[in-house]
């Protein structure tokens, strides 16, 4: 059966891909500050913090929604109260913060009974998403996109040029921590496509990817945004096919057009920079 007869025919494939679209759409848009702000490791951070909320959720049946986004949260303004009150430098702040809350995830899930669900959120499993889950990446995201248009200018300048943003008069710090929200929010929303493990990348590749190929942040958004869901889309119709794992196939459909752009872009591409070098040489040695 092919993907399209399926998709027709099958309610839990509509259901991954809408799902695996949304997360494609948020995470680029959330990217593109991330990659700017130079803050991917706060990526990685994040999305390894969530880890101990996600198995206390399902340790008192809550929806794991809750407890990800406190501790994603929780983790982030730890991570600037150490970095601020200490000799330890922001880097390193986040290595202590991020491995301790992980490794507290890990020693919740070993004591609990059952880990299948939770190794689904290590890894995602789109296939297997629930309707619950479906509303949430939808809330999610349109909380995230209403952030970002309402506060695209603060984001802006507090991106590019945080002393000048600070100069005139804007909360930087509520700012930052205000973005370190939406991105648990959206980490929290990736978990069941991609999973913990592989959210940074959905973060970070299809918004480096926009970034070769544009220089306005308006622009970058849309395109990280459509490469995003672009990758989703790809991922999930060779995971279908082929039954191969959901997350890593979505990554690696990212990853494939990130390296397109690393060499086929106008402005930055790797071949189109060699090719004007040996333009350059060949028009001075005439």
């Amino acid at each position: 059966m092919s993907f399209l007869d399926a998709l027709v025919q099958y309610d839990f494939l509509q259901k991954a891909l809408l799902t695996s679209i949304m997360v494609g759409i948020i995470c680029g848009v959330i990217g593109c500050y991330i990659i700017l702000r130079g803050m991917a490791m706060m990526g990685d951070a994040i999305s390894h913090a969530v880890l101990p909320g996600v198995a206390i959720s399902y340790l008192f049946g809550i929806n794991f929604f809750f407890g990800a986004v406190f501790t994603g949260v929780l983790t982030a303004i730890g991570i600037g109260f150490v970095s601020q009150n200490s000799r330890i430098k922001h880097d390193t702040s986040m290595g202590i913060m991020f491995t301790s809350a992980f490794a507290l995830g890990i020693i919740l899930i070993s004591m609990l009974k059952s880990s299948t669900d939770l190794y689904h959120i290590l890894f995602g499993n789109v296939l297997a998403v629930r309707p619950s889950d479906m509303w949430i990446t939808l809330g999610i995201g349109l909380i995230v996109l209403a952030s970002v248009y309402f506060f695209y200018k603060e984001l802006l300048i507090t991106s590019f040029d945080p002393t000048m943003a600070a100069a005139y008069g804007l909360p930087t710090k509520m700012i930052h921590y205000f973005l370190m929200t939406l991105l648990t929010m959206v980490t929290v929303a990736s978990l069941q496509t991609v999973g913990i493990i592989l959210v940074v990348a959905m973060l970070i590749t299809p918004a480096a990817t926009a970034y070769l190929l544009t220089d306005r942040l308006s622009v970058m958004i849309f395109l990280s945004a459509c490469i995003g869901m672009f990758s989703s889309v790809i991922g999930l119709y060779f995971s279908f096919t082929y039954n191969l794992a959901s997350g890593a196939t979505i990554v690696l459909a990212a990853t494939a057009l990130f390296i397109l752009a690393f060499l086929f872009s106008p402005k930055q591409g790797m071949l189109w920079r060699e090719l004007k070098v040996k333009k350059k040489k060949d028009a001075l040695s005439n």
